[in-house]
């Protein structure tokens, strides 16, 4: 999108993930792709960038109105401020399906083990406006359906991989219990049995426009 003059420049506390992201971004030749390990709202950038982009971040800032308010900060007059949330509150099947619901629980308990708010989607508007912001245009993404080929089945079993070292170490699950290889055939097979349908855990997404 930034085109071969534009830069893009990436940050995460986690020096891990820094390394991964770059590592990404040489194996596909991106030269003007960089990444910094650091927590963005403390770092100093010069000049300021045309849009901030945050995805799964501010649910875990104990001050997200802060970490916007700062962030924006690096943003140009004019500029984007951007972020999506989840909002995992909503995520459900019908009829029950005891396996998806299960992994939904642990899901939201291994989160908030994280400190994460997992309804902070919902919290975006006020959020933006609270850090000085024009109320934010939103927008709200999940995945819904039944049958063989419901990509939500797949989307719960990589949430849940991701996850299953916090859920280990927090005691809510363990690896036996959770089973990762054969998750999302476990899934598949239950809601295709009962021809139910699941509801994924929400994304919603904020956008809004620096004035000054």
């Amino acid at each position: 999108m930034v085109g071969p003059t534009g830069e893009v420049i990436g940050a995460d506390r986690a020096a891990a993930a820094a390394q991964r992201a770059t590592a990404r971004a040489q194996a596909q030749d991106l030269r003007n792709v960089k990444f910094l390990e650091g927590d963005p709202t403390e770092m100093q950038f010069d000049p300021p960038f045309d849009a901030v982009i945050g995805r799964l971040v501010l649910m875990y800032y104990p001050d997200p109105v802060d970490a916007v308010r700062r962030l924006a900060g690096h943003v140009r007059e004019g500029g984007l401020i951007i972020f999506q949330e989840f909002d995992i509150a909503n995520a459900r099947s019908l009829p029950l399906a005891p396996t998806f619901e299960r992994h939904i629980s642990w899901i939201k308990q291994a989160l908030g083990a994280t400190g994460a708010r997992t309804e902070l989607g919902l919290e975006l508007h006020s959020v933006f406006v609270a850090a000085g912001l024009p109320g934010p245009t939103m927008r709200m993404d999940a995945l819904i359906g039944g049958g063989p080929d419901c990509p939500a089945y797949e989307l719960v079993a990589e949430v849940t991989k991701s996850l299953l070292p916090v859920m280990e170490k927090s005691k809510i699950a363990t690896a036996a219990e959770i089973d990762v290889s054969s998750l999302r055939q476990r899934l598949r097979d239950e809601v295709v049995a009962a021809r139910g349908v699941v509801l994924s855990p929400a994304l919603i997404g904020a956008w809004s426009t620096k004035l000054q």
